[in-house]
């Protein structure tokens, strides 16, 4: 707390001041330390600025990228030689993140105060994954924190890239279907308004596809507002659906009976999954902790209800090859043989390690030609929506001609 004290010196001078201490008995026995006499000490009343720092703390999020460098500078300095108090210090004065910096100064604190990383991470659950907290613990517990937390940042920095590839992949077909509906509401408001007109001069009969397109241009015209709430409703509705634990489960579903989509799905799900348990079951920790991790970890409920209950099959004498056999679909068939592999030869990290870079690069390979495949259905697409469109309204266009 800072307070605003008056004290008087050996010689009669009065002196005043702002000074920060842990309370006003604790401040007055300093003074007088100093050889001051204290006249009065008073706490500085803190008045509440909403600024932008407020605000950036409220909505700022922390990125993935940001988690993957902090566990890889901490890692490196830890192995340079630095302590981890030291190590977080830096961190928390080069960290320009106002939510991070928040977080790495408890952090530090709980650290100078005795607790290990992990226990102070752990009340971090929306920054710190389970995983992380799982692999920082397991490297404090063998005394090999730093190789731990460069494990952890390898793990996130593949999880980062293979999230980039997915996401990139999906920038076009997006581009394209916002582009298509743009032109489809310009066309409405600007262009059919117009041809309306000369279909009730003329007082042709209109087919009902036509009609169709006259309506949704008349609502789009004359109810803008209502046409507006109707998309934030629908907009607000798709949004709160996905994100609800039914919608999740359908919208999963769906991708894991799409076309080409399925296939991306299980290899990044079985990638992620294997480099995981791979990377916590060669850092000390069991097969069965390590599947629970994953089961966080992973985001297709699907893969999270399957490792879920292969940790009840595990845990009553299961191996683990025979699970993902069981689940072949799922998990391609090279997983099953390969952790078939790994348990005899006593090796089961090296060779989930394996499938883990071969299906990272079949997604590499597989969203590269991403746009070759999405192409033609895009225009099929186009197609058929500039079809209807064309023959809704040049269709009344022949009729009349054919009448003149």
């Amino acid at each position: 707390m800072k307070f605003e004290f008056k004290a008087k010196k050996a010689s009669g001078e009065i002196i005043k001041g702002i000074r920060e201490g842990v309370d006003r008995f604790k401040l007055s026995h300093e003074l007088v330390l100093e050889g001051f006499i204290p006249i009065s000490i008073k706490p500085v009343e803190v008045k509440k600025k909403y600024n932008f720092e407020f605000f950036n703390e409220l909505f700022v999020r922390v990125k993935l990228h940001e988690k993957i460098m902090f566990a890889r500078n901490l890692g490196s300095m830890l192995k340079a030689g630095l302590s981890l108090s030291r190590s977080l210090s830096v961190l928390y004065k080069q960290t320009e993140n106002v939510k991070l910096k928040k977080v790495l100064k408890s952090i530090l604190e709980d650290v100078e105060s005795g607790r290990s990383l992990s226990q102070a991470t752990v009340k971090f659950p929306k920054i710190f994954s389970s995983l992380f907290v799982a692999m920082v613990s397991a490297g404090e517990e063998s005394g090999n924190l730093p190789d731990s937390l460069r494990i952890v940042s390898e793990q996130l920095d593949k999880v980062y890239a293979i999230r980039r590839k997915v996401a990139g992949a999906m920038v076009y077909p997006i581009i394209i279907f916002f582009a298509m509906i743009i032109i489809g509401v310009l066309m409405l408001i600007y262009v059919v308004p117009n041809l309306t007109k000369s279909f009730s001069e003329f007082g042709a009969e209109l087919p009902t596809s036509t009609k169709f397109v006259i309506s949704a241009s008349d609502f789009l015209t004359n109810h803008y507002l209502g046409a507006l709430f109707l998309v934030s409703l629908i907009s607000a509705l798709i949004y709160y659906g996905f994100n609800s634990k039914k919608g999740q489960r359908v919208v999963d579903y769906l991708l894991l009976r799409t076309p080409v989509i399925s296939n991306i799905v299980r290899q990044v799900n079985s990638a992620s999954m294997a480099r995981t348990v791979s990377s916590l079951v060669s850092s000390g920790v069991t097969i069965i902790k390590s599947l629970e991790i994953a089961t966080d970890v992973l985001q297709n409920y699907y893969y999270k209800e399957a490792l879920s209950k292969a940790v009840i099959k595990i845990q009553k004498g299961e191996s683990v090859s025979s699970f993902f056999k069981e689940e072949e679909k799922l998990f391609p068939i090279l997983i099953g043989e390969m952790a078939e592999v790994g348990e005899e030869t006593g090796n089961l990290p090296a060779m989930l390690m394996n499938v883990a870079v071969f299906y990272e690069g079949e997604v590499d390979a597989t969203t590269k030609d991403m746009s070759t495949i999405i192409e033609p259905i895009l225009m099929l697409f186009i197609g058929l929506g500039v079809g209807f469109f064309a023959i809704s309204m040049i269709q009344p266009i022949y009729a009349l001609s054919g009448k003149v």
